[in-house]
């Protein structure tokens, strides 16, 4: 089973080295970043390794705030902000901005953990719980499979795989280097119209839902979910 991997964020290399050790030690892989910068280029270079974000607020430019914000722009990864500034204001701020979780210091580690636990097992809960089905369409996870009103789709194992990655973020514009990354694996290079030339095979399969694949001028392509 692959092990969830949390990226830490925090300019104090004291609490990074205690949060990742106390993570490790349940079996954690994680990830580290020293600053704002550091955290954007070790989530936004490669965001599907990412399971959940541990973030602090107080950080040199870009702070916490900032991270999150651009974080849920692109993506829906859980976030826990873990910081000095534990006002009610703080925390409304935190969740209004898109937070999951929110623990001030100083903390308890383990404490720490089983809320991380807790978080990503409500996360893998909700995605389970999620309607795979919309506009006549549904994905068969199991069967590795795409339905038209009732009607398997004969798509190949990639188009499969695009098409299930749009979903799993819907609604996120997606450039095409992150789907080429994603889809075709951190280590293939490849032309990136070989991500257009399988949207427009998957759209001509799609039929008369083809317009649910957007494509993003200057981005790249998002699957439209929602009626």
């Amino acid at each position: 089973m692959k092990r969830s991997t949390v990226l830490v964020v925090d300019d104090e290399e004291r609490i990074r080295k205690l949060v990742g050790d106390f993570l490790r030690s349940r079996g954690f892989a994680v990830e580290e970043a020293a600053d704002g910068r550091e955290a954007l280029k070790a989530f936004l270079d490669h965001p599907e390794r990412i399971d959940l974000v541990i973030l602090d607020v107080m950080m040199p430019p870009p702070d916490g705030w900032s991270v999150l914000q651009q974080i849920r722009s692109t993506a829906r990864t859980p976030v826990l902000m873990l910081t000095a500034r534990g006002g009610e204001y703080d925390q409304l701020e935190g969740f209004a901005r898109g937070a999951d979780d929110y623990v001030t210091k100083p903390f308890s580690p383990g404490l720490l953990v089983a809320r991380v636990e807790a978080l990503l097992r409500r996360t893998a809960e909700t995605k389970k719980e999620a309607a795979t089905e919309f506009d006549g369409l549904r994905i068969d996870e199991p069967g590795h499979a795409v339905y038209l009103d009732g009607r398997r789709l004969d798509l190949t194992p990639k188009e499969y795989d695009l098409f299930l990655y749009l979903f799993e973020n819907a609604g996120v514009a997606l450039t095409r280097e992150r789907l080429l990354s994603a889809v075709w694996n951190y280590d293939f290079y490849g032309d990136l119209r070989t991500v257009d030339t399988h949207v427009k095979q998957l759209r001509a399969k799609l039929g008369t839902r083809a317009d649910r694949i957007r494509t993003i001028r200057g981005v790249g392509y998002s699957l439209e979910v929602a009626p």
